[in-house]
């Protein structure tokens, strides 16, 4: 259940305002679909931005690589098979509106996919009930604070029974309560436009990216390669990976999560404009986790909201054809945080176990199965969820995306400036824009 679903669940938002957002992503003749280039392009990250990147530049013929540091492709994208009778996204996995590139690929291509339009409960006052008390829509128009979800609710009178409810709706957004922007948040989303219904694959969405953009380039695809500098002072750029190996390029595009770019783990030559670093720094992205948990028996409803220690659960077999039962605790900001500091997957899966008990009335521990913790946060190419909008944060993503002397490019989720981040398709528009900067400058 998205922010957006759960608006409109609780009552806070009509069903009409969710229904007007514009078609784009649909294929049209693109002048720049014509225009040739003879040099070579490197792509840094084999995540959605950079597979589709090079799944553009292969339909155009033109030379290039992508080196990705980790061993296998996908990014914040993978597939688990084996725990359930159903095939499981530990990453990414709805297709949040069709009305997009990947939406479009999907129909094409006769991927299944069907609407989740699953409904839930609040836990809320320790107890499940069906509808908060209050309308929680203060989080939704114009003219809002540039101010945090926690202050902003606590400002207009949520009392502390709110929080985790709050951390729900934020930890949609990929961030901690306390951390992201009622007003930019908002800004952002003005810009949406691929539909406000969510979708779940069949399969996975793993297996869209996989089967219909990675397989036609794999031959490109370079595993194991971190990279670590970029030199672009000549007319050449020199990458170097961590093995020393080097590679030679005319235009470099640059797919790495933001963490990885905060984190300063490539260093570049010459040193990157303190604007740009400065505009990385303001893009948050929280720690995020999914624990997928096998019960004998279906206790649970599709949807719980507010846990303490996981505010979002949700029946994972929704739109799959099962006969196993697994919930997902999906457990974003400071709540994955918490998770990920314990010891042990096994005191992780504890800790929300217990929680469900508490819930359901010690179901969970007696129906419990078996469990698969996705760390996202420890993950060293990686290290968090998605990004989301800061306080303060200003206009971050356009400076951040910003080409650099016609020879950096840069593309990711936190890339997006359509209003798209945090979102699979909207890696894959700003890979698309970028290898389209890289044309659209040929004409200069």
């Amino acid at each position: 259940m998205n922010r957006r679903h759960f608006l409109r669940y609780s009552g806070a938002l009509p069903l009409a305002a969710l229904l007007s957002s514009p078609l784009v992503g649909c294929s049209k003749e693109n002048p720049l679909d014509n225009l040739g280039y003879g040099g070579k392009v490197l792509i840094i990250g084999a995540g959605t931005a950079g597979l589709y990147a090079g799944f553009e530049l292969k339909k155009r013929g033109i030379d290039f690589q992508i080196l990705e540091a980790s061993s296998v492709y996908g990014g914040r994208l993978a597939k688990l098979a084996g725990f359930a009778n159903f095939p499981i996204d530990l990453g990414a996995q709805w297709l949040h509106g069709k009305k997009s590139i990947l939406g479009d690929l999907a129909e094409r291509s006769g991927t299944k996919f069907t609407l989740d339009d699953s409904d839930g409960k609040f836990w809320f006052k320790n107890q499940l009930i069906t509808k908060l008390p209050r309308s929680i829509a203060i989080f939704e128009g114009r003219n809002l604070p540039d101010i945090s979800y926690l202050n902003h609710a606590s400002q207009q009178g949520f009392g502390p029974e709110y929080r985790y409810i709050v951390e729900n709706i934020a930890g949609d957004q990929g961030a901690a309560a306390s951390r992201l922007s009622v007003y930019y948040n908002n800004l952002e989303e003005e810009n949406w436009s691929s539909g406000d219904e969510d979708y779940k694959f069949r399969e996975t969405f793993y297996d869209l990216i996989d089967q219909q953009i990675a397989t036609p380039i794999k031959d490109r695809i370079v595993l194991n390669t971190a990279v670590r500098s970029i030199d672009y002072t000549q007319s050449k750029i020199t990458v170097t990976a961590s093995n020393q190996q080097t590679y030679t390029a005319d235009k470099v595009i640059i797919t790495v999560p933001i963490t990885i770019l905060k984190s300063g783990d490539i260093q570049f030559t010459p040193p990157l404009p303190a604007s740009k670093t400065t505009a990385f720094s303001k893009i948050g992205m929280d720690a995020g986790m999914k624990v997928f948990l096998k019960f004998k028996n279906k206790f649970y409803d599709q949807n719980i909201m507010g846990g303490t220690y996981c505010a979002a659960y949700a029946d994972d077999s929704v739109g799959k054809s099962p006969t196993d039962n697994v919930l997902l605790a999906f457990v974003m900001g400071e709540q994955a945080e918490y998770l990920s500091s314990l010891s042990s997957d096994s005191a992780r899966v504890t800790v929300l176990l217990k929680e469900l008990d508490l819930m359901y009335k010690g179901q969970a521990t007696t129906s419990f199965l078996d469990a698969i913790v996705q760390d996202w946060t420890t993950h060293p190419f990686i290290r968090g969820a998605y990004s989301y909008s800061t306080v303060g944060m200003g206009d971050a993503r356009k400076t951040a995306a910003q080409p650099i002397d016609n020879k950096l490019f840069f593309a990711g989720e936190a890339m997006n400036l359509n209003g798209h981040h945090q979102t699979v398709h909207g890696a894959a528009e700003s890979g698309l824009r970028e290898v389209e900067n890289i044309l659209r400058a040929l004409n200069k």
